[in-house]
């Protein structure tokens, strides 16, 4: 498979993180890799710490040239002025999400498994659905999205479609012909060089 056929990389934020620390993994993970978007996606609702959360990643984000997009938050993406949101409820919020951001802004739309949300989602104006998890994660009800889903998406629909959750080597070589991108995030924030994990990753690509 050509280079440029490759899926691109879609980083996800740990669901929460030291301030003082998380900045400089992040930029390393960066700089080791082309990176298409990372999400904010802290577990809190507490606004000052998605604020200042938001404020320390987009600084980094921003430095590499990189879209920064807000799990959930239609209001804080706007007031931040971040690049989108990624929506956790299927197709529901998409239409509200797009009429409030506008055309130019991401908007994004996590669809477990269900192909009729992915497709009602691109129709409401997402500009990519989410299929997971693809392995053992939790994320969503738990059912895993499996490699025909991708399979049959990737044939018959032209919106681009991200895998994500319990992302390994393994399932990375299985899903790279059918995938546009790949949602990587505890995968490697659980490790400790974090950069050297996602480099296993890519790897698993070729």
């Amino acid at each position: 498979m050509a280079e440029t056929d490759l899926p691109q990389l879609y980083l996800i934020t740990p669901p929460e993180f030291d301030l003082s620390a998380f900045p400089a993994r992040l930029s390393a993970v960066l700089d080791v890799a082309e990176i298409a978007c990372i999400r904010l996606a802290l577990a809190t609702r507490d606004e000052d710490k998605l604020l200042r959360a938001a404020d320390a990643v987009r600084e980094v984000a921003h430095a590499h040239d990189v879209a920064l997009v807000i799990d959930t938050h239609v209001v804080l993406a706007q007031r931040l002025g971040l690049d989108g949101v990624h929506l956790t409820d299927g197709s529901r919020s998409v239409r509200h999400a797009r009429k409030e951001l506008g055309t130019d802004a991401i908007v994004g739309a996590f669809c477990g498994s269900s192909k009729h949300d992915g497709m009602t989602a691109g129709e409401n104006g997402a500009d990519y659905v989410s299929f997971g998890p693809v392995g053992g994660a939790s994320l969503g009800d738990g059912t895993l999205a499996e490699r025909e889903l991708f399979e049959w998406w990737s044939q018959m629909i032209e919106l681009p479609v991200v895998a994500e959750g319990g992302v390994t080597p393994e399932l990375v070589t299985a899903l790279t012909p059918v995938t546009d991108f790949f949602g990587i995030g505890e995968e490697i924030w659980d490790e400790e060089d974090a950069a050297a994990a996602l480099k296993t990753l890519i790897a698993a690509m070729r």
